[in-house]
């Protein structure tokens, strides 16, 4: 369920926390608030602040309301500190632990008198322009919403979460123009216009796991236009942490039984069918497929049936709806999956998703020029997995100090196939896209000037074909072989990968 509030509520809630200053009503008020909920986070907490005391839009436009929900650590001290150091800087603290950042967010909320919020987690950091970059879109578009990039870090390197809302410009799109628009719902890079959620009474559900979830589903229901950037905004922190978050805590179980919350509580919203589809689809294939059975604890347990027990309780759900939920899914190794549970091939389910992980590299079969995963043990009805997209390397060489590489591309979207990504394997923040051109049999070529390649820092980089705008493949080349090119005291290998996709490799000449 979604907390509503009424002056009854506000009173009693009022009585669980205590704020350090006084807070009046602004004249003027600030830009953006940011809400930090605290819990045990003295390792990143100065991090985290100085993060926002630094950013280049400047204090003055910031208030900063951190809610500490009674931790034991030092954090107390630091939130103190600064709070005496900063007007704008607002230290609540909670007279009793909630066990969730649910019920600190929604007093951040309450509190909150900006024309923007955003929200920041106590171990992560912001980009030192990131609110600036934001608040420029929404000023521009007067859009209810903007995200932009957040880079996961982590002891290996740097990723991108959640492409789909920062592989692009976009100014005032429906948010249902993006398909995955709902996946990735965590409080990071993103900024939502303040009237929207205090208009609509939209707060965080105070549960264990997925409250989150539910909050972005319901704000973005409510917006008629988003923006998205390509700009870094937020930085999530997976280094050293992984243990001490609340939702690493939850076992399968209570996650599942928080999604079937969340479920519900969207199906009670009766919302347009297109949009029940979106927002559905995240809940029925990514958390209570992807994320559900690809655990290693359902590999491990002996106790499988509990799975389907809970499994079956999130189908019930479907029962109501008047589409099938299965023709929404993405991927189409979660519908074998479904397939598989829904004809009671317990065995068979079970064997697919070990070998979906241990199988390195999958047979691909063509037939009719579309691609499809073989299953060698699985029954003739069942062996064919349809993929959208895939490639496969004919050759590449150099000829004048440009790079040609040759590939042939099969499946359903041949013209929507937009240019090649070159990242780095550990930081994607290094990374060049560049045109490729695809005749109408699927042939392709990319030529590349080594120049290009030259002002790429040394790394290993992945190699991806980019199609409908954020979705991407590698290009497979079966044949073990290198090929090394010298340029500019510089050395460019292009191999096959441990899944043998291309691959390159550049390093310095000594």
């Amino acid at each position: 369920m979604v907390w509503t509030w009424n002056k009854k509520q506000q009173s009693s809630f009022k009585e669980d926390y205590i704020i350090n200053q006084k807070i009046t009503t602004e004249r003027n008020p600030t830009l953006v608030s940011v809400i930090t909920p605290v819990y045990n986070a003295e390792k990143y907490l100065k991090k985290t602040i100085d993060s926002v005391v630094n950013q280049s839009l400047g204090m003055d436009q910031i208030k900063y309301i951190l809610i500490d929900d009674c931790s034991t650590d030092s954090s107390k001290e630091i939130l103190l500190e600064y709070s005496a150091n900063f007007a704008n800087i607002i230290v609540v603290f909670l007279k009793r632990n909630t066990g969730s950042p649910a019920r600190p967010r929604n007093i951040g909320i309450e509190l909150a008198q900006s024309k923007y919020i955003t929200f920041l987690d106590a171990d992560d950091w912001l980009e030192p322009n990131g609110l600036e970059g934001l608040a420029a879109i929404l000023e521009e578009t007067s859009d209810e919403y903007a995200v932009g990039k957040t880079v996961q870090v982590t002891s290996k390197g740097m990723s991108i979460v959640g492409e789909h809302e920062s592989c692009m410009e976009r100014r005032s799109v429906s948010p249902f123009s993006i398909p995955h628009i709902f996946h990735h719902l965590g409080p990071r890079a993103r900024m939502i216009k303040t009237s929207i959620i205090k208009e609509n009474k939209i707060h965080f559900p105070e549960m264990k796991f997925a409250e989150d979830k539910q909050f972005f589903i319901d704000v973005l229901t409510h917006c008629r236009r988003i923006s998205t950037t390509e700009q870094p905004i937020y930085f999530l922190n997976r280094i050293d942490n992984q243990n001490t978050r609340l939702s690493n805590q939850t076992n399968i179980i209570q996650k599942t039984n928080c999604n079937l919350k969340v479920i519900n509580h969207i199906i009670k919203k009766n919302l347009d069918i297109e949009k029940q589809k979106l927002a559905l689809n995240r809940l029925y294939e990514f958390d209570s497929i992807t994320r559900f059975f690809h655990t290693p604890h359902f590999q491990k347990t002996k106790l499988k049936r509990i799975y389907y027990y809970k499994f079956n309780q999130v189908l019930k759900t479907t029962k109501t709806l008047n589409y099938e939920f299965s023709e929404e899914f993405f991927h189409p190794m979660n519908k074998l999956v479904y397939n598989l549970y829904k004809d009671r091939k317990y065995k068979q389910l079970e064997n697919l998703l070990a070998w979906e992980k241990q199988e390195k590299v999958k047979d691909i079969i063509i037939k009719d020029q579309l691609p499809y995963v073989v299953v060698p043990f699985l029954e003739e009805k069942y062996k064919f997995i349809r993929i959208p997209m895939y490639s496969i390397y004919e050759e590449d060489y150099v000829s004048d100090h440009t790079y040609y590489l040759r590939f042939k591309v099969f499946g359903d979207h041949l013209l929507a196939l937009s240019h090649l990504l070159i990242r780095d394997s550990k930081n994607s923040l290094n990374q060049v896209s560049l045109p490729i051109h695809i005749d109408n049999n699927g042939h392709g070529i990319l030529e590349i000037d080594l120049e290009v390649l030259n002002k790429l820092p040394p790394a290993n980089y992945s190699i991806f074909l980019r199609f409908k705008e954020y979705l991407k493949i590698n290009i497979r080349k079966p044949t073990k072989s290198k090929n090394k090119y010298q340029y500019n005291n510089r050395e460019f290998t292009f191999y096959d990968t441990i899944y043998s996709n291309i691959g390159l490799s550049i390093s310095s000449i000594k």
